[in-house]
């Protein structure tokens, strides 16, 4: 038999802890070293008189002592400055040197720049570098360029002498687009033990949408700041009531079904003689009813042209003088749906969580009805300066919309009507035009 015998230690003496002395202690040492000894040698046997009075080790006494010859601004506790892992620098010079298909995520930079994730994740914290989410943009030629900074320089004033913006009161933005039932991927807020929500569909490439066209103008405030006029012409859907062809478990044979519309130049043509026409004629205030009013839409090939001879005799229908326009080609920051308000309503109709194609119908305009027309005009300023970017580019879109702090400038009262743009740039932009 073999007996194994354990002793057995205390706890406190498994572990090696070592004793911090504070800048304090350590002074009160030197001072006592001081009070036995000439200020540059130390006696034979003072350093064991100081290490028993204080209860420290002789070699604690021997460190302080050799600090002080240094000064007395040495003699500090030193750990702060040597503990934890000495900081990995982050060099931006040596990213900008990798491709940028190599840093799409930060795996594959910390990856090329021989560092940690983590490591690369603190610096990311720390702001040394930025992340960037980076959209494809239509591509221009130099006419479509041209064609842009002509657009901006027709919306400048032209009884000012100073260079400013019209106010663009007369101009009728008028687009499409489809508003989906969901989204394929949402992200949600949960607590620990609450259920996650279940969604489903048949497909999710075949999720249901509809179509809309969406018209609005400018709208307009008094000297008070009430709002006289919401610029909201309408929201028209493109869907159809049609019979339904066959039974099913939900519905009868013939039951009318509410169904979207394909659009086509005939479709486009019904709906802006037989919806917009009439909207605009009935809603625009009546101090401009004999002004000139454009209807700016883009270029695609399902819009009606310009000069299309029935819409030509609606308009003129009444005397009124409503004429239709294009904006530049590939150029969707020229169109006040595009550049905001759409991404808006889109938000808004998101948060109502419709469930079939009438429900989309009918939170789409609840969410119209519910933008405020504050919000709507400052999109209408941020035309404007994108407009003043498009002229200092020579018609480029290699831009970031400015910000001029709009919601401050509105709480206090002093949000411009219209914005000014310098001589020079306004020059420049028309000899580029020649």
């Amino acid at each position: 038999m073999v007996l194994f015998f354990f002793a057995v230690v205390p706890l406190g003496r498994l572990v090696n802890s070592r004793r911090v002395y504070s800048d304090e202690d350590k002074r009160k040492i030197y001072a006592a070293l001081l009070r036995r000894t000439s200020p540059d040698v130390l006696n034979n046997g003072v350093t064991t008189a100081v290490a028993a009075e204080f209860m420290v080790p002789l070699r604690v006494v021997q460190r302080v002592w050799n600090d002080g010859l240094g000064g007395i601004e040495n003699i500090c506790n030193k750990k702060p400055l040597n503990c934890w892992c000495k900081r990995v620098e982050f060099n931006p010079d040596a990213m900008k040197l990798v491709p940028p298909s190599k840093r799409t995520t930060l795996k594959d930079l910390a990856y090329e720049l021989g560092m940690s994730k983590s490591t690369l994740q603190r610096r990311f914290k720390e702001k040394e570098f930025r992340r960037h989410s980076n959209a494809i943009k239509p591509r221009i030629t130099d006419d479509n360029k041209k064609a842009r900074v002509r657009y901006a320089l027709s919306m400048l004033d032209p009884d000012s002498e100073d260079p400013k913006f019209q106010g663009g009161y007369n101009i009728v933005h008028m687009d499409e687009k489809w508003f989906y039932k969901t989204k394929g991927s949402q992200n949600y807020y949960l607590d620990n033990d609450e259920e996650e929500p279940y969604r489903s569909c048949q497909s999710k490439h075949y999720i249901d949408k509809v179509m809309f066209l969406c018209v609005t103008t400018r709208p307009r405030f008094d000297a008070d700041g009430n709002c006289t006029f919401d610029g909201k012409i309408g929201m028209f859907p493109f869907v159809t009531e049609k019979p339904a062809e066959r039974r099913s478990g939900n519905r009868a044979r013939g039951t009318m079904e509410t169904k979207p519309l394909n659009v086509t130049r005939l479709v486009s043509r019904e709906y802006l003689i037989q919806k917009v026409l009439p909207a605009i004629k009935e809603k625009w205030p009546l101090e401009d009813r004999w002004s000139p009013i454009f209807i700016q839409q883009d270029n695609a090939k399902t819009h009606v042209l310009p000069n299309d001879p029935e819409f030509l005799e609606a308009a003129a229908a009444g005397g009124w003088n409503i004429s239709l326009i294009c904006q530049p080609p590939n150029s969707p920051d020229t169109n006040i749906l595009d550049l905001g308000l759409f991404a808006a309503l889109q938000s808004l109709f998101q948060k109502k969580s419709p469930t079939s194609i009438l429900d989309i119908l009918m939170k789409v305009q609840q969410a119209w009805n519910e933008y405020p027309a504050e919000r709507s005009n400052r999109v209408f300023l941020t035309h404007q300066t994108c407009m003043v970017e498009i002229m200092k580019l020579m018609g480029e879109h290699r831009y970031k919309i400015p910000h001029i702090r709009k919601g401050v400038l509105q709480r206090l009262g002093i949000l411009p009507e219209v914005l000014h743009v310098d001589h020079a740039i306004v020059n420049a932009a028309r000899e580029f035009i020649i």
